[in-house]
């Protein structure tokens, strides 16, 4: 049985979410995003609503749900999955109305959905508030929660569950939660696309047993990537830049009948900003600085994955300041013939 005061919560995060476009039901799911890659500016936006967050991603971003190049956190840190941002009164008014007119107008929605928006609605316009707090609107603004889209299920996208509350003009915002630097900074966190981890393998062709192979990775592309996210409402203006540099490369041959260069696969980023070394004609025989050797003739699934060093700096905080490391990797397939001797 779901309890009244909970339907009233929902009801407003439904109101005050972007996860919302137009439900003809009281189980609505979030719409579509626009997709974008490369070097981009990207807004949280959904054309068929209001209240949309107003958070823009400039830089090496990956578009709404977008999954290539992704950086993932190593460890158990994950960005934000919701926040708070500010709004007019006029904003909230016109959103709260909407919403409780498509649900109290809509002959399919159940007694209780109608009967929620309606409470929901009568706090802040003739409850503990007075039609929205328009008639001060010059003074202060609505906070609302936000949450991103690709995560409104997870358990995290949950904490912003206070109802949209009221600060005045001055005022600290007295949560956690509230749009800040540092939370635009792992926003963009979330943001950012790396290349894809393949890396060149040589002597060209099929690897050979017992030979290695020499591995390493394009500086060129290889190189620091940066998302910047910026807010502007409310007088609230504040940006943070995020900056992945990559660090190091691990090699997983995807058997144990193999050997890494190094002995741990982990390959250190030089003072050049290169990682690994081409091969040059002559070197077949000598140990790589980054590479692998298969024991076994086969086919075997190579992973290259770059560890990625985090920071970021903002509005009040130069930094750089420290964000937990990101990786991302790739699969590539390695044939591996066995010959008795080779000429190179």
């Amino acid at each position: 049985m779901i309890k009244r005061h909970q339907w009233i919560l929902a009801v407003g995060l439904l109101f005050a979410s972007t996860l919302v476009a137009h439900p003809a039901h009281a189980d609505v799911s979030p719409g579509g995003g626009n997709q974008g890659g490369g070097e981009t500016q990207t807004e949280n936006k959904r054309e068929s609503q209001t209240l949309s967050s107003r958070i823009t991603f400039k830089g090496a971003t990956a578009g709404p749900g977008g999954k290539s190049g992704i950086i993932t956190p190593v460890g158990n840190w994950t960005p934000p999955a919701c926040w708070y941002e500010p709004y007019s009164a006029d904003e909230f008014a016109k959103d709260t109305e909407r919403g409780f007119h498509m649900v109290a107008d809509d002959p399919r929605q159940p007694n209780y959905a109608k009967r929620s928006v309606g409470e929901f609605r009568d706090i802040y316009k003739d409850g503990k508030y007075k039609n929205y707090n328009k008639g001060k609107g010059d003074e202060g603004s609505w906070w609302v929660a936000k949450r991103d889209p690709d995560r409104w299920l997870e358990d995290a996208a949950q904490k912003c569950d206070r109802q949209p509350f009221w600060v005045e003009n001055g005022d600290p915002v007295d949560d956690p939660h509230a749009v800040s630097p540092e939370i635009l900074a792992q926003l963009a966190y979330n943001k950012i696309k790396l290349p894809d981890t393949k890396v060149t393998l040589a002597p060209a062709g099929a690897s050979k047993v017992n030979l290695p192979a020499w591995a390493w990775l394009d500086k060129a592309k290889f190189k620091k990537v940066s998302v910047s996210a910026a807010l502007n409402a409310q007088g609230v203006n504040i940006q943070a830049t995020t900056t992945a540099r990559p660090v190091a490369l691990k090699l997983e041959p995807g058997t144990g009948e193999a050997r890494t260069f190094p002995g741990s696969g982990i390959c250190r980023i030089k003072g050049d900003g290169s990682i690994g070394e081409p091969y040059a004609k002559g070197k077949a025989e000598q140990d790589p600085p980054c590479g692998v050797a298969y024991l076994r003739k086969g086919s075997y699934d190579l992973t290259a994955t770059v560890t990625w060093e985090v920071s970021w700096e903002g509005t009040g905080e130069p930094g750089p300041n420290k964000l937990p490391d990101g990786s991302f990797g790739n699969e590539q397939q390695v044939v591996v013939e066995e010959v008795q001797s080779v000429n190179r």
